[in-house]
C-alpha cells in the first residue's frame, strides 16, 4: 500500500503488516555511537554508505550528526540523493557506458560528485565527457585492499594511474578509496585487528607514495560497518564509509561483531495458530531476506524451528503456548538490513511504540 499516513500517533499494534519499522531512539543512539567513534575519537571524516539505507531523509540525519557527505554504490542512488539536496557524494564504483557517463557529468552542475576509477579506459571516457560538459570531474582510484573485486593493486600501480589522471584536463585526482571487506567476518578480535591493520597499512602507503611523487592526496577513504572502530583509528585514513551500522542486524552483530542496538525490525501479524507450538506470520522472504543470516522473532522464547516461505513464516516453539494469538503482532530482527530495506516501499519510524514518521525508500530499485 502507499503508506499508512492516517496512523500517526497510533501504537504499532494498529498498523497493517508486513511493514518495516525503525525504532528512532535506537537509531539515534547507533548514529551517535558511530559519530563519536569516527569523528570525535578518531578525528576523521565520516562519509556513510547509503547503499543499504536508501532514504534521503536518513542521509540528512547523518549529515546533521556531522557526516561530511555520503557514499553511494550506484549512479542512480547518487541521483536520488542529489535530488534530495545532498551535495557531497562519493560514488564508490566505476561508471561505464556513454549514457551513464553523461548522467554523471550532468550531476557535477548540481553537487560535488566524486567517482571511482581503476584503469585508463575509465579515464579517457570520463575526461571526454567532462570536457564536453565544460566541467571537471573528481575521481578517486579504487585500490584492491584484499577483497579481490575491482581496484588496482596497492603501491606503484596506484601512483602510475594517479600520474595518468593528473594529465587529463577534465579530471581532478581527489585520492584513493577501498574496502577491507575480507576482514569483516573474522571472529577472533586479535586476528581481525591484525588483518585490518595489514590491509589498511598497504592502502595508506599507496597514498604516501603518491605524495612522495608530488601528487597531493586529499581523500583516503575506506572502512565499513564491520571494521570501522578499528579502521578509523589507523594513521593515514581520512574518512570512513560505514553506514549500515545505524540499523544493525543479525549479520552485523553475529558475523561482523558490531555491538549496536537492533533498530530495524519487520512487523508481522499472526494469521494462524494450527497447533499450540506453531505460529504462522504474514511475512516471508518477500518481506525479510535470509541472505547471510536468517531473521529472528523477538520475545517468543526458545524457537525449535523457523522456516520462511514467500508470504509466510512458520515458527515452531520449543514448548507449547497459547500466545501469541491470531491477530497479535510479532517483530523480527532482519538477517541483513541491506537485503531487507529494498524489499519495502516505506520505512516506518516509531518512538515509544507509536508511529512518528513514514519515510519513502526512494533509493529502492536504483541499480543503474
Amino acid at each position: 500500500m502507499s503508506g499508512q499516513y492516517n496512523m500517526f500517533g497510533h501504537p504499532i499494534q494498529d498498523l497493517d503488516t508486513p511493514i518495516l519499522l525503525v525504532d528512532l531512539d535506537k537509531l539515534e543512539r547507533n548514529i551517535e555511537t558511530m559519530r563519536r567513534v569516527i569523528i570525535s575519537e578518531a578525528g576523521i571524516d565520516w562519509r556513510p554508505h547509503t547503499k543499504g539505507i536508501k532514504i534521503p531523509a536518513l542521509a540528512h540525519k547523518l549529515l546533521q550528526a556531522g557526516a561530511c557527505g555520503v557514499t553511494c554504490a550506484k549512479l542512480s542512488e547518487a541521483e536520488v540523493m542529489v535530488a534530495a539536496g545532498i551535495r557531497d557524494i562519493l560514488i564508490a564504483n566505476q561508471v561505464v557506458g556513454a549514457s551513464k557517463i553523461r548522467r554523471l557529468v550532468n550531476l557535477i552542475h548540481h553537487a560535488d560528485v566524486i567517482v571511482a576509477v581503476d584503469c585508463e579506459e575509465h579515464l579517457t571516457a570520463l575526461n571526454d565527457a567532462a570536457l564536453e560538459a565544460s566541467s571537471v570531474l573528481k575521481v578517486v582510484i579504487e585500490v584492491n585492499m584484499g577483497i579481490n573485486r575491482a581496484g588496482v593493486a596497492p603501491g606503484k600501480p596506484v601512483v602510475s594511474l594517479a600520474k595518468q589522471i593528473v594529465a587529463y584536463k577534465g579530471l581532478k585526482f581527489a585520492g584513493i578509496m577501498g574496502w577491507e571487506g575480507h576482514t569483516a567476518r573474522i571472529r577472533n578480535p586479535d586476528e581481525k585487528k591484525k588483518a585490518i591493520e595489514e590491509a589498511v597499512n598497504q592502502f595508506t602507503a599507496s597514498s604516501e607514495i603518491c605524495v612522495a611523487a608530488g601528487i597531493p592526496v586529499k581523500i583516503v577513504s575506506c572502512g565499513g560497518t564491520g571494521t570501522y572502530w578499528i579502521t578509523s583509528k589507523m594513521q593515514g585514513v581520512t574518512e570512513v564509509q560505514a553506514g549500515g551500522g545505524i540499523f544493525c542486524d543479525l549479520n552485523y552483530r553475529k558475523n561482523f561483531g558490531v555491538m549496536h542496538e537492533y533498530a530495524l525490525t519487520i512487523l508481522t501479524t499472526v494469521i494462524s495458530r494450527p497447533t499450540p507450538s506453531r505460529i504462522i506470520c504474514d511475512a516471508g522472504w518477500k518481506s525479510m531476506s535470509e541472505y547471510l543470516a536468517r531473521p529472528e522473532p523477538l520475545d517468543l522464547g526458545e524457537i525449535k524451528k523457523l522456516k520462511l516461505g514467500s508470504e509466510h513464516t512458520s515458527i515452531e516453539l520449543s514448548t507449547k503456548s497459547s500466545v501469541p494469538r491470531v491477530g497479535d503482532k510479532v517483530e523480527f530482527v532482519p538477517g541483513w538490513s541491506d537485503t531487507t530495506i529494498f524489499l519495502h516501499d516505506h520505512l516506518y519510524g516509531v518512538r515509544s511504540g507509536r508511529l512518528e514518521v513514514i519515510w519513502p525508500i526512494w533509493g529502492r530499485g536504483k541499480t543503474m
